[in-house]
């Protein structure tokens, strides 16, 4: 989602800021901006195009500075336009010369109480050329400065209601940056040896190769960056110190390399990723969930007195992240014998839940910074269900830093939109999840433990077979981009992965899929079949298969074509109107793993013959960081 950048240094940083900003750009955005000190005003430069653009138009104004900010917009308040794009400066009352422009902002998250305040400085004056909510948060701060910035954007923040990220710089300070946080992200670099530059973005990967000296601001921060100095403030406005940590940031995982899209060369990374994931797992134990010491949790929590005390799990996730955890639950339930409940982030908090303290809450998160679930995450501590659980790919996200208990999936940074690596790393975390609540229990013995640790080592080779079917796949592809509409099935644990594989081809062919239990089909969605409606099939050699081969009967009853992920000795041979695709081996309860990449795989293809921006779908960013 949107991207900030910030820097006030003794060398021009509009390099730096444009480079940030094209780290940033895999969050997903529709226009983005630069603004910077000129020494005597303030300048800026914007575009609804990619950031390449916005670069040659900074290369074209010759645009150097040493105070600047810069930002990636996703459209919420206004549709994406150079008006509605960041940098937002202030038009005071009666603006002249010397008023108009005393004031840059760009924002990340959403201001709910943005009417009000519009209103109110309209009242005084000012005019709004922008429908955002961000041009607000430029005129409050604007209203407020009587020559100290830091005064002014405290002020303001008192008064914001919702969601931001901001960074703020003003004319008649050269040399300084403030930004200020409250549910969004937002981090501090600072310079190393004689750099004494200081830095703020909401990701620290737009700061890969500037800096690896990071602060993770707090909630409710408000930080105040000059050449060679940086202090932070509170909430209450008390000056605080935050730890400084050493971050290993690299650009090199979002070089695109000989793939063409970053979606395909993600797909194709997943054993790598599911090897790196589970590297030097020897045993199973509650232990792996321990927050490792690298964290700096002040306080230690171990996970195997917390699986001893709870006797429910409640999962929390949004989109693909949530299609995982209803993976999840049938594992957790058939291994554990624990009762889980899946909940959308984004419902959970807005209902009257029962709450129960003996409850692990997992939250599954990409990012970390999932607006949605960081959310449910504080609802479900604030009902005193203190056992909390994040599977996560970074580290350093908020979502890792507020749950007690913590396994790191090793994805790495995944760029493209539609999630691909980041799901199957989750899986593999979650049933190593479900294999250590069931040994709490002592319900895992010996022999179950070492064959389903030779099934876990196995999976790089086995996932990389299924990979060799791509060239099956492209033909599928062929025949979907010519559909409006396609149905997927599946049964008991493939379920959810027919429910993903549908959202990967909505995603990013546009191509409206759904998804459903087979057993389902009569109740409904059979009233939808016909040849020009594609049935894909997820169909495992499990104990559902003789029941999944009626509800296929079914569609080919009804004229239906069918596309099916077949197991070894299913007995699905393809013939008029069935087409079949033979999976390399049965894979037991991690079978959804293998299923998954096919479905990946399709999605991709189907997106490349229609032409559609496969890595950057229209309306969608990466990470959902408002509600």
């Amino acid at each position: 989602m949107c991207g900030i950048v910030g820097a006030v240094a003794s060398k021009d940083i509009v390099g730096t800021l444009v480079q940030g900003l094209q780290r940033l750009e895999y969050r997903g955005y529709d226009s983005c901006g630069v603004a910077v000190h000129t020494g005597s005003a303030l300048q800026r430069s914007r575009s609804t195009q990619r950031v390449a653009e916005l670069l040659a138009q900074v290369q074209t104004e010759a645009l150097q500075a040493h105070t600047g900010i810069a930002h990636t917009r996703w459209a919420t308040h206004g549709a994406p336009s150079t008006a509605n794009a960041h940098p937002h400066f202030s038009h005071g009352p009666r603006a002249t010369a010397a008023t108009a422009g005393r004031i840059a902002l760009v924002h990340n998250g959403i201001i709910e109480n943005h009417d009000e305040l519009r209103h109110a400085l309209a009242a005084r004056g000012y005019a709004f050329v922008s429908q955002t909510d961000t041009e607000v948060i430029a005129h409050l701060v604007d209203s407020l400065y009587d020559g100290d910035l830091l005064t002014a954007v405290q002020q303001a923040s008192a008064q914001l209601q919702g969601a931001y990220a901001i960074a703020v710089v003003a004319r008649d300070e050269p040399h300084r940056v403030v930004g200020a946080r409250a549910g969004s992200p937002l981090v501090l670099g600072l310079g190393k040896g004689e750099d004494t530059a200081r830095y703020l973005a909401s990701d620290a990967l737009a700061l890969a190769g500037v800096t690896d000296q990071i602060v993770y601001l707090e909630e409710g921060d408000v930080a105040d960056l000059s050449l060679a100095r940086h202090q932070v403030y509170d909430a209450q406005g008390q000056r605080v110190g935050r730890a400084v940590h050493t971050v290993q940031i690299s650009g090199a995982a979002a070089e695109l390399g000989p793939y063409r899209h970053f979606m395909q060369k993600e797909i194709f990374e997943q054993p790598r990723a599911i090897s790196d994931t589970l590297e030097g797992l020897e045993s199973v134990m509650p232990e792996l969930f321990d927050a490792p010491a690298a964290l700096g949790k002040t306080t230690a929590t171990s996970a195997w007195r917390a699986f001893k005390a709870i006797d429910r799990v409640l999962i929390l996730g949004c989109g693909t992240s949530y299609l995982a955890g209803c993976v999840a639950k049938q594992w957790i339930e058939t291994l554990a014998g624990i009762p889980t409940t899946v909940e959308i982030a984004s419902e959970y908090r807005y209902r009257d839940s029962v709450p129960h303290p003996s409850t692990l809450v997992v939250c599954i998160s990409q990012s970390g910074e999932t607006a949605d679930t960081l959310a449910a995450l504080r609802h479900a501590q604030g009902l005193g269900m203190a056992h909390t659980l994040a599977i996560c790919n970074v580290a350093t996200s908020a979502m890792v830093r507020e749950c007690a208990l913590v396994y790191l999936t090793r994805a790495g940074v995944e760029v493209g939109v539609a999630s691909t690596k980041a799901f199957t790393t989750q899986l593999a975390g979650l049933f190593l999840l479900a294999l250590a609540l069931a040994q709490s229990r002592g319900r895992l013995s010996d022999a179950d433990e070492t064959a389903h640790l030779k099934a876990l080592r196995h999976l790089p080779v086995a996932l990389q077979s299924v990979l060799a079917l791509e060239p099956h796949l492209i033909a599928w592809a062929q025949q979907f981009a010519g559909k409006q509409h396609a149905l997927f099935l599946g049964r008991g644990l493939h379920y959810p992965v027919a429910c993903e594989g549908a959202l990967k081809l909505k995603e990013i062919s546009y191509i409206h899929a759904e998804a459903y239990p087979a057993g389902e089909l009569k109740h409904g969605p059979l009233a939808l079949v016909t040849a020009d409606m594609p049935v894909v099939a997820v169909a495992p050699n499990d104990a559902l298969l003789d029941k999944l081969k009626s509800n296929l009967q079914e569609v080919r009853a009804r004229g239906g074509v069918l596309y099916v992920l077949a197991d070894a000795h299913t007995r699905i041979e393809p013939s008029e109107g069935v087409h079949v695709i033979r999976m390399p081996e049965h894979y037991g309860l991690l079978s959804p793993m293998l299923h998954t990449l096919p479905l990946q795989l399709l999605a991709y293809h189907t997106a490349v013959a229609l032409g559609t921006d496969v890595d950057k779908p229209r309306n969608l960013a990466k990470s959902v960081t408002v509600e």
